[in-house]
């Protein structure tokens, strides 16, 4: 009778996918590196998970690997307010002591606390 709990040396091993940590976190004031607007991330995927439209969109030269977190931002420019999504890459810490002017942060966050937003309760997991 075959042993289920020995691995099998025969069997093809399988490699897992890189591990990306995060480097900012739900509540951050974030800055793009290249673009000119920031925003309060709302979420935070851990590798890309938007559609194939929107990646093929972005100029090759420019496009960010899939496998990195990607970032929603409440985001902010001179000009308006609107969501954002971003790879980790493009991102730095706004060090500015600004708040985000963006209208959805009222439903999402409390307000702002040592630099970040913090969560709502009800928002928290």
């Amino acid at each position: 009778m075959p042993r289920h709990d020995i691995p099998d040396s025969h069997a093809p091993t399988v490699a897992a996918p890189p591990v990306s940590h995060a480097n900012f976190s739900i509540g951050d004031i974030v800055r793009h590196r290249v673009f000119d607007f920031r925003g309060v991330i709302f979420d935070v995927d851990p590798v890309f998970a938007n559609s194939d439209e929107w990646y093929e969109a972005i100029p090759e030269q420019i496009r960010p690997k899939k496998d990195q977190p990607f970032y929603h931002l409440l985001a902010e420019n001179r000009e308006s307010s609107y969501v954002a999504y971003v790879s980790q890459q493009n991102l730095v810490p706004d060090d500015s002591d600004e708040p985000v002017d963006h209208p959805g942060i009222a439903g999402l966050f409390t307000g702002l606390e040592d630099g970040r937003y913090r969560l709502k309760h009800q928002h928290r997991h």
